[in-house]
């Protein structure tokens, strides 16, 4: 879009913001209070269309119903207005023969936009639509800006985000997005509680950051006279609440902040849900997953099979899994796990076309390669098992290979939608891992964690073995709503500002 053209767009709206304050005036006159309390409604749309569906063409009752939504297209000067509320849309016909005279004069004021209530009678017109024949009308809410223009809508992408409000009104498929994500979290939710999970609340604000490598976000605490860091994972405090004794089982749906990169998979807020199991390993954690993801889809949109993209999904249990070793093998013809120092396994990506001059260990070039040679191909689900310990400070050493983890990344359609362990419960062992970081730290590694000495504390207390979970929720509902940006799926994504 042009200058010129918004300055075109934004001189338009100017005056018809110009026009509408006006009417406001106007309704200032008759005794209108345009931005009212309350109003007794008592249908919704899809609810009157769902009961009515059998009346013909032409034909009237005497049910009498009040409906209130936002006004969506007005023709033939008001005699047939588009209403919409939450549920969908009806039809609402006016005219003088049913209207007072004062009632009509406020319709006449009635704008796109505006929100109204209507009170009349059910018909459907000769040409089979189903109306509320009005009897009343009482404006709730006076627009002042006009909505996108109907046949093209609001199809400027930033203005969609940083206008969620607008983009909601003028697409359903915006709002059927944001209504599916509720109905995910809400079956996460059903599911886990229902396997005897019990569902906890952990801190936002953490002393110190931890729970996975990433770059924190910074505030500082006026009356403690301390920085502090927004929640990068819930992790170290969960696992907590296992030494406490608190339940066996435990999760929490949450909100971190990892302060780093921006693209369609990547927000820096975003939520996920993470949960603990004693008694289990991560084994157990890839049944969990296979289950919980599938019985979610199941139940939102009544299958297990989705489509992606141009790709077909199926989530059907059981999943299929794939050493991350082994992988790299299988689409590289490289075998890693002969291969024991950096400089082996450096010189060996290259020879894939890698560059891995940035990373400090085995594991991190073992990581890259994945990334770079094997990601992109798994797009059905699989369980990516046996991280590399380098890269795994929280996961317990495997226990027939100490250079790695019993860790596994769910990949579905390239993506990683759930990380889980085999966690470290062995406080000398965390403790090295922290140290180890902490060097790394040294090195100019920004992601990594510092030893936190409270959680190593509790650990010493005694924690016992124990599965672990999170699942990216954004990403899930990205999947199962065939949503191409992660931030069609959050509803007010983090943007830059604009000048």
């Amino acid at each position: 879009m042009t200058q010129q053209t918004v300055h075109e767009s934004n001189s338009a709206k100017d005056q018809i913001r110009q026009t509408r304050i006006q009417k406001l005036a106007d309704l200032a006159d008759k005794g209108v209070n345009p931005y009212p309390y309350v109003f007794d409604k008592n249908a919704d749309a899809a609810d009157l269309q769902d009961k009515y569906k059998d009346l013909s063409a032409g034909e009237e009752t005497e049910d009498v119903y009040s409906v209130a939504g936002r006004v969506m297209a007005i023709r033939n000067t008001g005699m047939f207005i588009d209403l919409m509320d939450a549920s969908g849309k009806i039809q609402i016909f006016s005219h003088k023969e049913n209207l007072s005279e004062d009632k009509m004069k406020i319709l006449k004021l009635v704008d796109i936009g505006d929100i109204v209530g209507f009170t009349g009678s059910i018909r459907r017109t000769p040409r089979g639509e189903l109306s509320i024949k009005s009897t009343d009308l009482k404006l709730l809410s006076k627009s002042l800006l006009p909505l996108p223009e109907k046949f093209h809508g609001l199809t400027d992408v930033e203005t969609r985000y940083r206008q969620r409000y607008v983009d909601m009104i003028v697409n359903e498929d915006v709002r059927k997005t944001f209504r599916t994500r509720s109905l995910i979290i809400q079956k996460i939710r059903e599911y886990l509680t229902k396997q005897g999970f019990l569902e906890v609340e952990t801190p936002m604000l953490h002393p110190q950051a931890g729970g996975a490598n990433a770059r924190p976000f910074i505030t500082h605490h006026n009356t403690l006279d301390m920085d502090m860091f927004l929640r990068i994972a819930p992790e170290l405090y969960l696992k907590r609440l296992m030494v406490g004794g608190l339940s066996e089982k435990i999760f929490e749906i949450n909100r971190s902040f990892r302060n780093e990169g921006i693209d369609i998979r990547h927000n820096p807020e975003f939520t996920m849900m993470e949960l603990y199991q004693a008694y289990v390993d991560y084994n157990e954690m890839m049944v969990l997953t296979e289950n919980l993801v599938s019985h979610v889809a199941q139940e939102v949109l009544g299958t297990m099979k989705i489509t992606y993209g141009e790709n077909e999904i199926d989530l059907t249990p059981p999943w299929d899994r794939k050493t991350m070793l082994g992988a790299i093998k299988e689409y590289t013809d490289v075998d890693f796990s002969s291969c024991y120092t950096l400089e082996d396994a450096k010189s060996k990506a290259k020879s894939l076309g890698i560059d891995p001059e940035e990373c400090d260990n085995w594991g991190q070039v073992i990581d890259l390669i994945f990334e770079e040679k094997v990601e992109p191909h798994l797009i059905q689900p699989v369980h990516i098992i046996d991280y590399p310990r380098d890269i795994s400070p929280l996961a317990k050493v495997h226990r027939d290979n100490e250079r790695l983890t019993e860790r596994f990344e769910t990949r579905v359609n390239g993506w990683e939608i759930a990380n889980a362990f085999s966690e470290l419960t062995d406080p000398i062992d965390q403790r090295m891992r922290f140290e180890a970081q902490m060097q790394a730290k040294v090195n100019g590694d920004e992601e990594a964690m510092p030893i936190d000495e409270d959680y190593i504390c509790a650990l010493e207390h005694g924690a016992p073995p124990m599965g672990g979970l999170g699942v990216g929720i954004d990403r899930l509902v990205m999947l199962l709503t065939n949503s191409p940006s992660i931030r069609d799926v959050i509803a007010f994504p983090t943007l830059k500002k604009r000048n």
